[in-house]
């Protein structure tokens, strides 16, 4: 894009072609995560294309056309869908969301594509500090774990545990001071968040 639309109209025109069965246009956007199989397991994806109705995704495991899955992207958060079309490399999701949580997932990407253009190059080469100090990460049941913080930007961290705790799954939201977050990645004594804004549903 050659300049700064906040609006993005793209994701919010309906497109009215029996050429393309898409109801909203999506544009090219690479954003790591993971998705969530009918049987909870969790795998990694990288996104091709997306709008806020749907997603084409790369995935090593390719989930069955019609099977429900559950979307964690990075700086965009969770979404549920459902596998519409499938490939020997990836496949293609349309989004469960109400009217509501579209609005906001198209508010979102219109954030993300015009980010570079609204940052300094400054900023943009300092959005993620790696950092050394501790935090105490509060679960669900009011469990709080020591943890020490591995980076930090403003969307997200990762943490470490001491090991004597058991990181949160994927999907859980944690609390860190007062900021709330989802867990997008877990692994044995390692696990990432993406922060939730404060108006965000958990």
């Amino acid at each position: 894009m050659s300049a700064l639309d906040l609006s993005v109209p793209q994701f919010n025109a309906v497109i009215n072609t029996e050429q393309d069965r898409r109801k909203y246009k999506r544009v090219d956007l690479e954003l790591e995560g993971c998705f969530l199989d009918e049987a909870s397991e969790d795998h990694q994806l990288v996104t091709e294309n997306l709008s806020c109705s749907g997603a084409y995704l790369r995935a090593a495991t390719v989930p069955e056309e019609g099977a429900n899955v559950i979307c964690y992207f990075d700086d965009l958060g969770r979404v549920a869908g459902r596998v519409v079309r499938r490939s020997k490399d990836g496949f293609a999701v349309e989004f469960d969301v109400v009217p509501h949580k579209r609005k906001k997932l198209a508010d979102r990407l219109s954030w993300l594509i015009n980010k570079d253009l609204m940052e300094t190059p400054e900023q943009r080469a300092a959005s993620r500090f790696p950092t050394g100090g501790p935090a105490f990460i509060g679960r669900k049941d009011g469990l709080q774990i020591p943890c020490t913080v591995i980076d930090i930007s403003l969307t997200g961290a990762s943490f470490k545990t001491n090991g004597q705790f058991q990181c949160p799954p994927i999907g859980e939201v944690v609390t860190a001071g007062n900021l709330r977050g989802r867990v997008v990645r877990s692994g044995d004594q390692e696990f990432a968040v993406n922060f939730l804004r404060p108006d965000e549903e958990a």
